[in-house]
């Protein structure tokens, strides 16, 4: 995927494109146009797995968030409206809309509000571990504790196992934000944004899930700890057009811990449509 950069309500954030150009020297730009938003602690680039399988019948653009990856974090505002109203002027300044949408995680927050908000922009939605309710008791920990993660170590080895005596079993979906500074391997988010921006994910999304209208696919990793299985079944009952598509053995990450499986059901999504 090609990486570009975008002003978008003055900030300058990164995206992806899967698009190509042919030996003829036209673009390819058949088949459904999917944006992609990562979830918390993400980058763009977590969708070229699925680009690639999705190619060349469809065209995924992945954005980076603000505060993500390569993009800015602007003014330190990092709620769910932010995104939103970030996600909804990157599409009107590329004039791509009506698209798919799909996020993962706070991500898919972010694509649910926008199919309320903004339904001229959004065609259809998929939703990969995206809750209705992010909260205790339901979820027992919607804020993962970063504030005293290590800010710089040696190599990216023993950034990695800093990271993992912290309590995080495998570091490998951070460390896609790992780079090498001056003084030694670090990661791109900065800690307390990334704080600020789970704190304000806290809280009854219900009301934003239920708000729209158009097809939805709904992904839930069976093993997953953040969205528990009783509450994707009610989110796919209580939303019309909304199928629930259960990944055995992938947890919240469920597009690297299946991959051909979350593929096929994307792929399938869009089919249907």
């Amino acid at each position: 995927m090609t990486e570009s950069f975008a002003t978008v309500r003055g900030l300058r954030l990164a995206w992806l494109d899967s698009r190509h150009t042919t030996t003829s020297g036209t673009t390819g730009t058949s088949g459904t146009t999917v944006l992609a938003l990562h979830g918390h602690f993400g980058r763009a680039r977590a969708f070229a797995p699925l680009a690639a399988a999705l190619a060349p019948d469809h065209r995924v653009i992945a954005l980076e968030q603000r505060g993500h990856g390569h993009s800015e974090r602007g003014d330190g505002d990092f709620s769910q409206d932010a995104y939103v109203a970030d996600a909804a002027a990157f599409l009107r300044g590329l004039g791509v809309g009506p698209v798919v949408v799909l996020g993962h995680s706070m991500g898919g927050v972010t694509a649910y509000l926008l199919a309320a908000r903004h339904p001229d922009l959004v065609r259809a939605l998929i939703v990969e571990e995206g809750g209705a309710l992010n909260r205790r008791p339901e979820i027992p920990h919607p804020v993962l504790d970063v504030s005293g993660w290590p800010r710089r170590a040696a190599t990216l080895h023993e950034l990695r196992r800093a990271i993992e005596a912290r309590g995080v079993p495998d570091a490998s979906y951070f460390l896609e934000s790992a780079v090498e500074h001056p003084d030694g391997w670090g990661l791109l988010f900065d800690y307390d944004d990334m704080m600020a921006s789970q704190q304000a994910l806290v809280g009854d999304w219900w009301p934003g899930w239920l708000a729209s209208t158009c097809p939805a696919l709904l992904v839930h990793g069976l093993d997953s700890f953040v969205l528990p299985t009783t509450m994707a079944r009610e989110m796919a009952a209580r939303r019309p057009g909304t199928v629930l598509r259960e990944l055995p053995g992938a947890g919240h990450w469920a597009h690297d811990d299946a991959p051909a499986a979350f593929a096929t059901a994307v792929q399938e999504f869009l089919d249907s449509l």
